[in-house]
């Protein structure tokens, strides 16, 4: 009977592209800040005297921020709690945030008073009935004894701005309040209409956040005891129109119920996201159009057909991302374009699996649909493990991570989701039908599966003897980790902003400008410990431990004095308590991925194997750190980000070796362990080079067209990478082959069954 499973497999690679393509034109992509530009803002809630900051009360403080944002005019906004205590605010656009930031974290008390009398100095503290001193904001150095608060903000029922065209009262706060609130304004202001003309009481305070905005004096038309009825008001204080902007959105969303502090704020300008957005889709195609020539003259056609199968892919995890909502990110673009070397790598072990069975000599046939099934069915194996590590290592880059790099979690794992897809999948399909053609059959040379190239011949003919020398390499891998290790303890990691808290602001200037030149400009405006960088013509990096939005805008100044005018590009500002939490955060993800790598190889392999991998992947951790430290590259968040996916790379290209030494062994149950390692080496060069290239094209090109956010990244994977292909060889499987010698696996003697007769004696 014949199968049904080619028919099963069209129908279901015909649905996720028809859907894919559905979901790619109908569905916009929501885009990050740092692709679209905008102000991030991370709050903290605080315990006042009378109120914990748990989360009921962070909600709270949520719905408030989220009047106060949608009053500012600000298109699209994004609020949302995270953890107990902690409220992100993403206001696309936004590229000055020092108002935004001063609106939005006031905890704005608002009160009104009845005023008793004038004082010669402030009260230390408010009397326990709420009664207070406080400046008069219409004499300078005298001061306004304030009753008990009468009336609060949460009587207000709405606030709006309004400018006075006839007198000279500029721009006001209009006031209107709930029923019960107009009654009490009624009352207080018609007790102080009932004072003599010019004295203090005669007045009303109107305090904000312990500051009194306006204290006007009841004109001779309010009438005593009744006061201004109608249940409205209007503050005025000299105010501008932006003052008195910001002003009604405080007042129109309510007092916040806990203080808040800025402990993470991130401005980017619009320019730079959309560079981000070219130079990253320009790398993707770079790369894929390379690495899909590189596997098309080595595969020909499978690797022709498995190029377009590329091409569904990034189809395919476009149009999960958005679906799914998930933000995108410019390192989750950076993502997605890792994932293509992920998705190539699947393709290349199908491949060469499917070169060994047409090769062998046993298997020689005429169907070249049977190799090929081979090939699918033997690579499963590996394909698995890889894509279960990097996934890992995906998952914990959303749990510990944060901002964009969070993003590159989800698009890192969406990709590989999708790349096992069309691996797995498309690109099977594709072949099984290609492999139908009567000129394919005819000409089997063109499918590239005939072709056992010269390196294959001469490892399988002079089989390296590398694991007879395990020790020698050992002790120069150790030799590297210490040098490694020297360069983290000589020069120290230069930790980012992100791990140790400050400011880092990066300009662009109209003219070019050195960093000498930069410096002294900095230094010359009060600022002489700022660590000022230049990179590329105009560009300037600057920065400092504390620096304010106005301190902040004196820098620009300064620079745009020697640069012929300055913009923000980028403005990331890390409270020194969240520091120290990401910097943990980063240890931590670091010890599980490495726990988590070795339980899952554990299970998958015997634990001689498992150690060994690890010991590699930890190696070529502490490498790619030595690395940064000797060249003195910052240590952030994007570093780690890289650093998870060297563990994901690293492991991928231990599992793939050791998974044929497992299979060598199987076939060969008394062959030396030496011997096996060596032709398990030999056996997957091919697929090591060729995965290794194509990953190598797509970092590249990163590298070269990512501009400076991606560049630094692109280099730790780059060094992930090649270190990956020679610790395997070189660390993990001389491990292995010592740890094999040392503990052997119990020999399971067969167990033999009794014989059993029947009745008449004979055997059963």
């Amino acid at each position: 009977m014949k199968s049904r499973a080619p028919l099963w497999r069209a129908l279901a690679a015909f649905a996720v592209v028809a859907l894919s393509l559905l979901a790619a034109l109908t569905t916009e992509p929501r885009l990050g800040l740092d692709l679209r530009g905008g102000t991030r803002i991370v709050l903290e809630t605080r315990d006042s005297p009378t109120v914990k900051a748990d989360a009921a009360a962070t909600d709270r403080a949520l719905e408030v921020l989220r009047q106060r944002v949608d009053a500012l005019g600000v298109a699209e906004p994004s609020l949302a709690r995270s953890g107990e205590r902690r409220i992100v605010v993403e206001l696309p656009g936004v590229q000055d945030p020092r108002e935004a930031a001063k609106v939005i974290g006031r905890t704005a008390q608002l009160t009104f008073h009845s005023v008793e009398g004038v004082a010669d100095r402030a009260a230390d503290a408010p009397g326990a009935d709420g009664s207070r001193t406080l400046p008069d904001p219409d004499a300078p150095g005298s001061f306004l004894r304030l009753g008990p608060p009468a009336l609060t903000g949460a009587g207000v029922k709405d606030a709006d701005t309004s400018f006075d065209t006839q007198g000279a009262r500029g721009w006001s706060v209009s006031l209107s309040f709930h029923d019960d609130a107009g009654k009490s304004w009624a009352r207080i202001t018609g007790e102080a209409a009932c004072q003599a003309p010019g004295d203090p009481a005669r007045r009303v305070a109107i305090v904000l956040d312990d500051k009194v905005v306006s204290a006007p004096g009841m004109e001779q038309s309010v009438p005593c005891d009744t006061g201004i009825t109608g249940g409205s008001a209007q503050i005025t204080g000299g105010f501008g129109a932006d003052e008195a902007r910001d002003l009604a959105a405080l007042v129109k969303g309510g007092a916040l119920p806990v203080p808040v502090t800025t402990v993470e704020q991130s401005t980017v300008g619009p320019t730079l996201g959309a560079d981000a957005i070219r130079a990253s889709a320009l790398a993707a195609v770079i790369g894929l159009v390379c690495t899909g020539v590189f596997i098309t003259v080595v595969y020909r056609l499978l690797g022709l057909l498995a190029t377009l199968a590329l091409g569904l892919y990034g189809l395919i995890s476009y149009a999960a991302v958005v679906t799914l909502g998930a933000t995108l990110t410019l390192p989750g673009l950076a993502g997605f374009v890792l994932a293509i070397g992920i998705a190539v790598d699947a393709n290349v072990l199908v491949f060469e699996r499917a070169r060994e069975e047409y090769l062998r000599p046993t298997a020689r046939t005429t169907d070249l649909r049977r190799p090929l099934r081979v090939g699918f069915s033997k690579a499963w194996s590996a394909v698995a493990d890889s894509h279960v590590t990097t996934l890992l290592a995906a998952g914990l880059l959303f749990v510990f991570a944060s901002g964009p790099v969070k993003g590159f979690g989800v698009t890192l794992a969406i990709g590989v989701l999708a790349s096992l897809v069309s691996a797995m999948l498309i690109t099977r399909l594709f072949a099984e039908w290609a492999l139908k053609w009567g000129a394919v059959r005819r000409r089997p040379g063109w499918t590239g599966m005939t072709m056992k190239g010269r390196v294959r011949t001469r490892l399988e003919n002079r089989p390296p003897r590398l694991m007879h020398r395990r020790r020698r390499w050992l002790g120069i891998c150790g030799g590297l980790l210490l040098v490694a290790l020297a360069g983290i303890g000589v020069r120290g990691l230069e930790f980012g902003v992100e791990f140790t808290g400050g400011r880092l602001v990066q300009y662009t200037t109209e003219q070019t400008v050195d960093a000498d030149t930069a410096r002294q400009a900095v230094a010359d405006a009060g600022f002489p410990r700022a660590v000022v960088q230049s990179s590329g013509d105009s560009d300037i990096t600057v920065r400092i431990t504390e620096l304010t939005d106005d301190e902040q805008q004196t820098v620009k100044e300064a620079l745009a004095e020697v640069g012929g005018g300055a913009s923000v590009v980028r403005d990331d500002r890390i409270g020194p308590s969240l520091g120290n939490e990401l910097r943990t955060h980063a240890l931590i993800a670091l010890a599980v991925a490495v726990a988590a790598q070795l339980a899952y190889l554990a299970v998958r392999f015997r634990w001689t194997f498992a150690v060994a991998a690890v010991a590699s992947m930890v190696q070529d951790v502490l490498l790619v750190i030595g690395l940064f430290a000797w060249l003195g590259k910052p240590v952030d968040s994007v570093f780690l980000a890289a650093l998870l996916t060297v563990v994901g790379y690293s492991v991928n290209d231990t599992v793939v070796v050791l998974d044929r030494l497992r299979e060598l062994r199987r076939g060969a149950p008394r062959g030396a362990w030496p011997d096996l390692a060596d032709q398990a080496v030999a056996q997957t060069l091919p697929r090591t080079v060729n995965t290794g290239m194509g990953a190598l094209f797509v970092l590249v090109a990163l590298a070269v067209l990512g501009g400076d956010s991606l560049a630094d990244f692109s280099v730790a994977l780059l060094a992930g990478v090649l270190l990956g292909i020679g610790s395997t060889v070189f660390t993990a499987l001389p491990l292995a082959v010592i740890l094999q010698s040392r503990r052997p696996e119990r020999r399971r003697e067969p167990r033999v069954r009794p014989q059993q007769r029947d009745k008449s004696g004979a055997v059963v």
